[in-house]
């Protein structure tokens, strides 16, 4: 099951190794606390996430600007929870939320111990859409950097999986062949679809067990990937 002559290992940052359900929650736990005590973080986050994947999925293809993505994603949980919040709340809310998110930074389990195995063995990379600033503080403040030759995110890029051309900007950053490298995430349209589009191989991972195609290689704990790697 080992894949045979790979030299560049790219991964996604968000869900992929950066656990970023547990650090937002805790973020806009930390937000609301201070601000808005009459919101119940566990039926926020039940209206949020859903929300949010769909405002982002509109964002990944540019049907929704960077300002509406984090308005919209904000203004319907609330509406959603019928709580009455002023868009100059709301504002105030994302700013904080993008200020204080890289300030949590729980990660997968295994995320450490896979790197180091995999460091001995090939170069790393990160292709993310994140906002760039974000991106590098998260990885920063995770003590992730030490690990990454190259590090390419949407707004370098241009474009954001899984447009081919994101894929290819990745590869060039990294001076890596894509019949020698691999691509790992947990979005199977953006990160493993995207990959395999321009013929750079992929693996999944899938924390949460869903059914997928036979052909999809899969993982559902980061140390899986030693059966690959």
């Amino acid at each position: 099951m080992k894949i045979d002559n790979i030299k560049d290992v790219f991964f996604d940052l968000d869900h992929t190794l950066w656990d970023f359900d547990k650090n937002s929650e805790i973020t806009f736990e930390n937000i609301f606390n201070r601000n808005h005590p009459t919101v119940e973080i566990k039926s926020f986050i039940e209206k949020y996430v859903p929300i949010n994947q769909a405002c982002w999925k509109l964002y990944q293809y540019d049907k929704i600007t960077h300002q509406e993505l984090r308005y919209n994603r904000l203004k319907h949980t609330f509406d959603a929870l019928n709580y009455t919040v002023s868009d100059k709340e709301i504002d105030l809310i994302a700013d904080e939320y993008i200020e204080y998110l890289p300030d949590n930074n729980h990660l997968f389990d295994g995320t450490f111990e896979i790197l180091d195995y995999l460091n001995e063995k090939y170069n790393l990379h990160i292709i993310t859409n994140g906002f760039a600033d974000v991106q590098h503080r998260k990885i920063s403040n995770s003590k992730l950097t030490s690990y990454f030759g190259t590090i390419t995110n949407s707004e370098l890029a241009g474009v954001k999986k899984p447009n081919p051309i994101i894929f290819e900007f990745a590869l060039d950053l990294a001076k890596a062949k894509k019949e020698n490298s691999i691509m790992i995430g947990d979005s199977l349209e953006a990160d493993v679809q995207g990959a395999l589009d321009i013929g750079l191989d992929a693996i999944f991972f899938n924390e949460i067990a869903s059914p997928v195609e036979e052909h999809i290689k899969q993982i559902n704990h980061l140390l899986e990937l030693k059966k690959y790697l």
